[in-house]
């Protein structure tokens, strides 16, 4: 089977691209790390214009009724600009669980409305509970709102978690499903911030001279940055793969799904790590923009599954 995306999908990544590249994200994202939200809310309103907030919704709600390849290309824009805010949450998560649930809440989050969702064990913090309008909890197969509780930490400061408590009960929806959607949509978003990763160190690489010479002119420089673009370049048939998978309803969508979210967040990690060594100590300082990427990377390894509990569940498929 040959796949490549069509012309619909690439117009739409671009459409995407350009919106966020005139956002002037880094300054919308040390806000949101300040606690000031407004500015990255307007950028989710912008989003929401372009129906990315729906676009797994169905159109009788107000959606686009897209399927998983477009959500994985939506996505991985998203990651390459690294958008604060409950992503994976907003866009694949709490529209599976609301369409079982409560479908008569799925039309305010195509119009914009944020989302976000704890499903302890594997997803025990709601991700940025305080700027979001919906609040979800899963326990046992069953979807409640939430109430918000205790803050805790993260390495990356743009994503505040929050411990949360039931409150009224929705209904009964497809938890499994609804997971696997965040893991499919976190792979896509490790994905677009590794390809920003390598595009900063590249051309820092060109730029910074060391005894007179760019560094990037080092071979030893360029084979780091060669293994990443591979990386990357390998794990994006993974996670197309598993959005194929997903859209036609496989018996192995799991099974890819995290396969996906594996190689994904490998790939991501390894741009993080040379990213740093290319551009020394300065790239991990606040000042740099290039810290808000790495650290952003760190916390979504672990999001929506930890690698441990991908690589297992394909050892347990295999």
């Amino acid at each position: 089977m040959r796949f490549a995306l069509d012309s619909s999908h690439t117009d739409f990544a671009d459409s995407i691209d350009s919106l966020l590249a005139k956002s002037d994200l880094p300054a919308v994202i040390r806000s949101w790390n300040a606690g000031d939200t407004a500015p990255g809310l307007k950028v989710w309103q912008r989003l929401a214009e372009t129906g990315v907030n729906g676009l797994i919704i169905d159109e009788a709600h107000d959606g686009l009724g897209a399927d998983a390849i477009d959500l994985v290309v939506a996505v991985e824009q998203l990651g390459r600009h690294a958008v604060p805010g409950p992503v994976a949450e907003t866009i694949a998560v709490a529209p599976v669980l609301l369409a079982g649930a409560a479908p008569d809440r799925l039309s305010a989050l195509a119009e914009g409305a944020l989302a976000t969702v704890a499903a302890p064990p594997r997803v025990p913090f709601a991700v940025d509970a305080n700027a979001v309008e919906l609040t979800l909890l899963v326990q046992d197969g069953s979807v409640s709102t939430a109430t918000v509780g205790e803050q805790h930490g993260s390495v990356d400061q743009a994503r505040k978690l929050f411990s949360v408590t039931a409150a009224e009960t929705l209904g009964d929806a497809d938890t499994e499903r609804a997971f696997d959607m965040g893991a499919l949509a976190t792979a896509a978003q490790l994905l677009g911030l590794g390809r920003t990763m390598l595009e900063i160190s590249t051309e820092y690489a060109k730029q910074r001279k060391q005894f007179g010479k760019a560094i990037g002119s080092q071979q030893s420089i360029k084979h780091h940055l060669a293994n990443v673009a591979i990386g990357l370049e390998m794990a994006r048939p993974l996670l197309h793969g598993a959005a194929l998978s997903v859209r036609d309803g496989s018996a192995d969508a799991r099974r890819d799904i995290s396969a996906a979210k594996v190689a994904c967040g490998d790939a991501a990690y390894r741009a993080s790590r040379i990213a740093l060594q290319v551009h020394g100590a300065i790239g991990y300082t606040q000042e740099h923009d290039l810290s808000l990427w790495l650290t952003k990377t760190r916390a979504l390894l672990t999001a929506w599954g930890t690698p441990s509990v991908h690589r297992a569940r394909v050892m347990e498929a295999l």
